[in-house]
Formats: C-alpha cells, structure tokens, sequence
C-alpha cells in the first residue's frame, strides 16, 4: 500500500552483524521496520505466517529481505529456494547478505534467483557506506509491482 512503511525481514544469526545491520539504517535515516529471525526455519515460518508469527498485523509481509547464508536449522540457499519457488513469495526482493565469497554459493543464490548478492566488508565503515546505499536503494529508487 501507498504511504505505508515499506518493511525488512533480516535474517541473520549472528547478533553482532544483525545489530550492526540495524544501527547502519538508523544512522542511514532509514527508518523503516526491520524484524529480525535468526535461522532459517522462522525465516519461512515469517514469510508463511506459521506459529508465532502468524500475526500479520505483527509480522507484515516483508517487501525486501535481507539473507545470509550460513544459517541453523535451514540453509539460507534453502530458505531462497523456497521463498523463490511459492507464488505467493517470488516477487519479494531477497538480497543475499553473506561473507561468503564461494563462486558456488554465487552460482547457486542467482539460480535460486536471488535478486542481489552481496559479500559483506570487514572494514566497518565500507559496512556502514554499504548499509547506507542498500537501504536507499531497495527502500527508496527501486520500484516493486504493487
């Protein structure tokens, strides 16, 4: 809907990288929700509306996420793969967010049709320029079909 914050599904289980994700934005202004899992089964539980989350109201659909790879429980490869193949999922935006710079798991998240994949820097502030630029562009320039 028009006018409404647009929201960002994080997943990511490591905390420190979660909240380094986090107070980028908000250094950034961007301002927008961020709900956060920790492993790739509330990842799909999230995106399905299952258990816990199965308060839309709580848990909106997310209009861009943000996903690593190494994660507990499902695989973030698996986690895209999924989303990707469910009508009701496909056109949410995935970025991969991930320190892996395997050209496997490259090869395989843009298979999976991925819409971005990022590595991401070591250097805190590349990370936080890097933030900076992801959140305008996927929250402000880019357009989704409605």
């Amino acid at each position: 809907m028009i006018g409404e914050p647009l929201t960002i599904l994080l997943v990511e289980d490591n905390e420190p990288h979660a909240e380094l994700v986090i107070r980028s934005f908000g250094d950034h202004n961007v301002a927008n929700p961020i709900r956060v899992v920790q492993d790739g089964e509330a990842a799909l539980d999230y995106l399905f509306q299952r258990g816990e989350y199965g308060d839309h109201e709580k848990f909106p659909r997310p209009n861009v996420i943000l996903l690593d790879l190494r994660l507990p429980k499902i695989d973030g490869l698996d986690v895209l793969r999924e989303v990707k193949t469910q009508p009701q999922l496909r056109d949410i935006p995935v970025v991969v967010l991930t320190t892996s710079e395997a050209e496997t798991d490259i090869a395989r998240a843009y298979e999976y049709h991925a819409n971005s994949y990022i590595v991401k820097p070591v250097d805190f502030g590349m990370f936080t320029k890097l933030m900076r630029d992801l959140g305008f562009y996927w929250l402000c320039w880019n357009r989704n079909p409605l």
